[in-house]
């Protein structure tokens, strides 16, 4: 099967520069009046250890608190006098810095940025203030339900990996963290070599690799400090049906979430068809799970299927919003629409269904500087090319009916998976 896609990719090659300390410069130029710059460091939560557990999200915080050269709230300040925007973002495996601006203003603004990302003060009376707010927003995810149940559902998914902590950490721990722990966090993970600097916009690719490259080369210098190896096995796939069950006041619905262990970026072909099944099993009224389900049977108000991957293992997941009384049966359906990809072949038309999805989204999804910027740098910072980034519709397109029976026999067992309902009182 071929797509117009092969002939007419929606991306440009970006050009992408290596400087000699070990960073990575992405540009490319956009035809769209604004200038995005994204500073990706390929460190989230997954590096650290227990007792500093909400750092790397804490040190998002703190960076843009002042470096030598700039006061607290001036970085804010200047950007928001040129009309630009910025903020930025931790996960599990990455944090990233972002500003748009107008293509005027870059030269100006994307020094800032660098300075920000690379020199924090970290002094104790801001570290003290924003701690505050750290613990808030800790206090807030806690009193949230959708976060709660994310993270039973992460607590079940993962025994040993990192991704079953909270990102923002646990107060007991924010609480006791210190502000040369968060510089020595710093020194550690912030090296060059762990940075990819992309900018999409209106600006030629020599222009704005020569205004990232020039600024990095001031204010970034190889640390001395060595970064730990991190050696993290991925864990093995579920050998029987594990359930968590909780109790939650707030809810409305019970929530069933089934969830089962599947391969992360590291081993990124396989998860491709586990794409589609996702796609033919939950996106879209038209897809197996919602028209049985919920437009069919009625036994559930939503339902939702997503292939979840980090950079070292992944996670396939059906979450349904449903009354208690139809759990049982909304399981029991769940698995038999499983036991039937293992056993008959999809039709060609669901595939293209799914296909056409992909491709669409991903050509809207990326008519933007800052969608473009995001994408490289997702890509380039946590696997370490582009390519799967340029060719992603291509690779959808290739999976046949027997690749999504094979990924459902290896991966999406009926019989050992995880299981987390959540009741209302």
């Amino acid at each position: 099967m071929t797509s117009n896609l092969l002939k007419h990719p929606p991306l440009n090659a970006p050009k992408i520069h290596h400087l000699s300390n070990g960073l990575t410069i992405i540009a490319e130029q956009m035809p769209v009046e604004a200038v995005n710059l994204n500073v990706w460091v390929n460190i989230g939560s997954a590096v650290e250890s227990d007792d500093i557990n909400g750092m790397a999200h804490f040190l998002e915080h703190i960076v843009f608190k002042g470096t030598e050269k700039l006061a607290s709230g001036e970085f804010e300040r200047r950007i928001e006098e040129k009309g630009a925007v910025t903020n930025a973002a931790t996960s599990q495996d990455y944090t990233h810095f972002y500003i748009t601006t107008a293509p005027q203003n870059f030269a100006e603004l994307a020094p800032l940025q660098i300075d920000v990302v690379c020199n924090p003060r970290i002094p104790h009376d801001a570290f003290e203030k924003e701690r505050l707010v750290v613990l808030e927003e800790i206090r807030r995810s806690e009193d949230n339900p959708r976060r709660r149940i994310s993270r039973h559902t992460m607590e079940t998914a993962f025994d040993v990996l990192p991704y079953r902590r909270p990102i923002l950490g646990p107060q007991e721990v924010i609480s006791q963290v210190t502000p040369q722990q968060m510089r020595d966090f710093h020194q550690t993970w912030y090296q060059p070599s762990s940075i990819t600097a992309v900018a999409v916009g209106n600006l030629p690719t020599e222009e704005l690799i020569e205004i990232i490259a020039k600024e990095f080369d001031r204010n970034s210098q190889q640390s001395t400090v060595e970064k730990p190896e991190l050696i993290i096995n991925s864990e093995p796939a579920f050998t029987e049906i594990i359930r968590q069950e909780f109790i939650d006041e707030s809810l409305q619905q019970a929530r069933l979430i089934m969830l089962w262990r599947v391969p992360g970026l590291m081993e990124l072909n396989d998860t491709y068809a586990l794409d589609v099944i996702a796609g033919i099993l939950g996106h879209g009224r038209t897809s197996r799970l919602v028209h049985d389900l919920r437009e069919e049977k009625g036994l559930v108000s939503s339902i939702s299927v997503s292939n979840s991957n980090y950079q070292l293992q992944g996670v396939f997941s059906i979450s349904a919003k449903c009354e208690v009384e139809n759990l049982a049966a909304v399981e029991t359906a769940i698995i038999e629409h499983l036991q039937k990809l293992q056993t008959e072949l999809v039709q060609e038309s669901e595939i293209n269904r799914v296909q056409k999805r992909v491709a669409n989204r991903f050509i809207f999804g990326n008519e933007t500087p800052s969608n473009r910027s995001n994408l490289y740098g997702y890509y380039q910072s946590l696997i370490g090319d582009l390519e799967p980034a340029f060719n992603y519709p291509q690779y959808i397109q290739k999976q046949n009916k027997n690749d999504l029976m094979q990924a459902v026999q290896k991966y999406l067992s009926p019989t050992a998976y995880g299981v987390v309902v959540v009741k209302p009182a």
